[in-house]
C-alpha cells in the first residue's frame, strides 16, 4: 500500500513535456536541420532538372546514333531526319558574334566604372548596368525585330535584316550587364596597395591600369566573359525574334548576313507540334544546350573562387606534377619555350583569325583595315605615355558612353511607340479582342506568376542564405549545394521550361496553370535570392552577433532578432530584383502557363493565365500587322515599367541604407 502511494505521488511530480513550437525553433540544431533542407532544395532539384532531361532525351539516342545527331546537316523530323549540326552551328556562331562586339565594350565600361568616373556618378552608371540586365529579353526581340533588322536590311541592302548579325547584336547586348559586373567586381577588388605601390614607381594612372591592376584581376574578367558567354548561349526570344531561325550554314562561314537557327529556337518553334521522337530529339537539344552552359559556368565559378581566394592570401600553389611526374628534358624545353612565348603564340592565333574573318568580310580592305590596326599600335609605342593615355581613356569613356547610348536608345524607341498606346482608353483596362484591344488579363496574369514565383522562392531562398552565411563550415555538403546554386542559376531558362512541362505540367499534374507556370519562376530566382541574403546576412558586423551571444542569446535568436532586421535591406532588394526577373521571363511560361488571349481573369491558380511577355512574343511572330504593332508597342512599355519600378524601387533602397551606413 505505502509502495502505491509513492507511486502516485511520483506520477503526479512528473512533469509530462509536451511539443512546443517555440521551443523547436529556438533549439539551434532543430533550426540548423530546417535552413539545411532548404539549402539542400537547390541541389534535388538540380538533380531532378537533370534526371528528367536525360531519361527523357536520353532515350532519343536509342534510336538515333550519335553520329548522326552531331554531324548530320538536315533537322526534319517529320520526315525522320535528326542532324543537329546546323543548329549547335549556329549557337556558336551568333555567341562568338556577340562576344566579339561584347567583350571590348564590357571590359571598358568595367574599367570606367571602377577606375576613371567620379566616384559619385559610379552608382548611376551601376544603375544604368543593371537596367540593361532588367529589360526583358522580349523587350530586346522587339527593339531587334521592328527597328535593328530593318535598319541592317537597308544599310547593307538585304532582302532581310533576320540575320547571324542582328542576333548577335542584340545577344552582346544583353550579355553586357554580366561582362560588366563581374569584371568590375574583379577590379575593384584589386588591393589598393596595387595602385598606391604602381603611382609611387612614377607610373601614370593608364600605366597603373593596363600594368598593374588589369593583370591582377584578369583571372576575374576572363570569368565575366565566359559567363557572358553562357548568358548568350542559353538566350531563347530574342534570337527566335531577329535571325529568321533558317536552317542553313552560312556561305562563306563568316557570312554575318545569313539566316541561321539556334537550339533555343528548334525547341521553341517546334515542341508544341512535335511528338513521341521528336519531343525525345528537342530534349537531346537540350541537353547539349544544358552541358555547355553548365561547362562555361563551372569554369567561371572556379576562377572566380581562385580570385577571391588570391586577394583573401588563401590560394596555395599546388604542384602535383612536380611531385609525381618527372618531364623529360624535351617536354621541359617545350613547357620553357610555351611560357616565355606564350603571349606571342595567343597574339599570332588571334591575329590569324582575326585577318581571316576581315578578308572574308571585307575582301581586299582587309589590307587597310589591318594596316590600319598595326599601324595605330605602334604610334601608340612611340609616343608620349600622356598622349597614349588621352587615347586609351577616349577609348574606354567613348565605350561606356556607347553602353549608355544603347540603353537610352532602347528605352527611347518603347517609350515613343508604346505612350500614345497605354494612354488610350480602355488600353490597361480592357480585355483583348485578338490582336488588338485591351491588356487587363496579361497584367493580372504576369502578377499571379510573380506572387506565386515569390511565395516559393523567398521562403525557402531566405532560410538558405541564412544557413549558408551562418550554419555552413565549408565542407563537401556546402561545396555540393553550392555548386548546385551556381548552376542553377546558370541554367538556360528554356531548360526550365521543358523541366517546368515534365515536372509540374505532365508528372504532378498541374496542366497548363499559373501554379506551374508560379513554381517554375520561383526556381529559376531560387538562386539569386539565395546568393543576395547570404550576401546581406554576412555583411552585418560581427560585433552584432558577439553582443547578442553576450547577453545570453541562442544562435538562433541572434540572426533573427539582431542579424536579419539589419539584413533586410539587402534580402528586400534581392527579392524585389528576383520579381522583376520574373515578371520579363517568357520561355519558362510558354509550356507551363501562358495562354495568348483571355476574355476573362483567372478565377483560380489552377487556371491558365495571359501574360504581358507572352502576348508581346506571339503578336510579333504570328500576327504581325499595323495593328498589332500599337498592342506590341504598348504592352511592351507596360511591361518595362513594371520592371524598371521593381528595379527603381531596389536601387532607391539600397541607396538609402547604404547613406544610412555612412552616417
Amino acid at each position: 500500500m505505502a509502495t502505491e502511494l509513492v507511486y502516485e505521488e511520483d506520477l503526479e511530480q512528473l512533469e509530462v513535456k509536451r511539443f512546443s513550437f517555440k521551443e523547436f525553433f529556438n533549439s539551434d540544431n532543430s533550426v540548423r536541420l530546417i535552413l539545411f533542407i532548404c539549402a539542400f532544395i537547390a541541389v534535388i532539384f538540380m538533380v531532378f532538372i537533370i534526371y528528367f532531361l536525360f531519361t527523357t532525351g536520353g532515350n532519343f539516342f536509342s534510336h538515333v546514333s550519335l553520329k548522326e545527331f552531331f554531324t548530320g546537316r538536315i533537322w526534319f523530323p517529320t520526315a525522320g531526319y535528326y542532324g543537329a549540326y546546323l543548329l549547335i552551328l549556329g549557337t556558336i556562331l551568333v555567341s562568338i558574334g556577340a562576344m566579339i562586339i561584347a567583350i571590348p565594350l564590357g571590359i571598358a565600361c568595367a574599367i570606367f566604372i571602377a577606375e576613371i568616373a567620379p566616384p559619385r556618378f559610379r552608382k548611376y552608371l551601376k544603375l544604368g548596368v543593371e537596367l540593361l540586365s532588367g529589360i526583358p529579353s522580349v523587350v530586346y526581340g522587339y527593339f531587334g525585330f521592328t527597328l535593328l533588322n530593318p535598319w541592317i536590311m537597308r544599310t547593307f541592302n538585304l532582302s532581310s535584316g533576320d540575320t547571324w548579325l542582328s542576333g548577335s547584336i542584340i545577344l552582346a547586348i544583353m550579355a553586357l550587364p554580366t561582362i560588366v559586373s563581374v569584371c568590375e567586381d574583379a577590379i575593384s577588388s584589386v588591393p589598393n596597395e596595387y595602385r598606391e605601390a604602381s603611382l609611387a614607381m612614377g607610373s601614370t594612372k593608364w600605366q597603373t591600369i593596363s600594368k598593374a591592376i588589369l593583370p591582377a584581376a584578369m583571372s576575374g574578367i576572363t570569368a565575366g566573359i565566359i559567363l557572358g558567354l553562357g548568358r548568350a548561349i542559353g538566350e531563347t526570344i530574342a534570337v527566335v525574334m531577329v535571325t529568321g531561325n533558317r536552317l542553313v550554314q552560312p556561305n562563306p562561314i563568316t557570312n554575318l548576313f545569313s539566316g541561321i537557327r539556334t537550339i533555343t529556337a528548334a525547341i521553341t518553334l517546334e515542341l508544341g507540334e512535335a511528338t513521341d521522337l521528336h519531343v525525345e530529339g528537342l530534349f537531346a537539344l537540350a541537353i547539349i544546350l544544358f552541358l555547355m552552359t553548365f561547362v562555361i559556368n563551372s569554369i567561371a565559378n572556379v576562377i572566380l573562387g581562385r580570385l577571391k581566394k588570391k586577394f583573401q592570401g588563401k590560394q596555395k600553389k599546388k604542384n602535383f606534377r612536380k611531385k609525381f611526374y618527372s618531364p623529360s628534358r624535351k617536354e621541359t624545353i617545350l613547357k620553357s619555350f610555351l611560357l616565355h612565348h606564350r603571349k606571342l603564340i595567343i597574339y599570332g592565333i588571334f591575329i590569324g583569325f582575326f585577318t581571316w574573318v576581315f578578308f572574308t568580310w571585307f575582301g581586299f580592305y582587309a589590307i587597310y583595315i589591318s594596316g590600319g590596326i598595326v599601324g595605330s599600335f605602334y604610334l601608340l609605342r612611340i609616343i608620349s605615355t600622356k598622349r597614349q593615355q588621352m587615347f586609351w581613356y577616349g577609348l574606354i569613356i567613348s565605350a561606356s558612353v556607347l553602353v549608355l547610348l544603347t540603353l537610352g536608345l532602347i528605352i527611347y524607341f518603347i517609350v515613343s511607340r508604346g505612350f500614345p498606346v497605354i494612354i488610350e482608353k480602355d488600353f490597361l483596362t480592357g480585355y483583348p479582342r485578338g490582336e488588338t484591344g485591351g491588356i487587363l488579363p496579361a497584367i493580372i496574369g504576369t502578377f499571379y506568376l510573380v506572387a506565386c514565383a515569390i511565395v516559393f522562392a523567398v521562403p525557402i531562398g531566405i532560410f538558405s542564405g541564412i544557413y549558408l552565411s551562418e550554419y555552413s563550415k565549408g565542407g563537401k555538403v556546402t561545396k555540393i549545394i553550392r555548386a548546385a546554386i551556381d548552376n542553377l542559376n546558370g541554367t538556360p531558362s528554356i531548360v526550365f521550361g521543358l523541366f517546368g512541362y515534365l515536372f509540374f505540367v505532365l508528372t504532378l499534374d498541374f496542366g497548363l496553370s499559373i501554379w506551374a507556370g508560379g513554381l517554375t519562376l520561383g526556381l529559376m530566382i531560387l538562386p539569386a535570392i539565395i546568393r543576395t541574403t547570404e550576401e546581406a546576412v554576412k555583411a552585418i558586423p560581427q560585433s552584432f552577433r558577439e553582443g547578442s551571444l553576450a547577453l545570453g542569446s541562442t544562435k538562433w535568436q541572434s540572426i533573427y532578432k539582431i542579424v536579419l532586421p539589419s539584413a533586410i535591406p539587402g534580402i528586400i532588394t534581392g527579392i524585389i530584383l528576383g520579381m522583376g526577373r520574373a515578371a520579363g521571363e517568357t520561355a519558362p511560361i510558354m509550356f507551363t502557363a501562358a495562354v495568348f488571349t483571355s476574355r476573362s481573369l483567372p478565377k483560380s491558380w489552377n487556371e491558365s493565365t495571359m501574360a504581358l511577355s507572352f502576348h508581346i512574343y506571339i503578336l510579333v511572330l504570328s500576327y504581325w500587322s499595323p495593328e498589332a504593332d500599337t498592342t506590341v508597342a504598348g504592352s511592351a512599355l507596360t511591361l518595362l515599367l513594371v520592371v524598371f519600378i521593381l528595379y527603381g524601387s531596389a536601387f532607391v533602397i539600397r541607396n538609402y541604407y547604404q547613406k544610412k551606413k555612412q552616417w
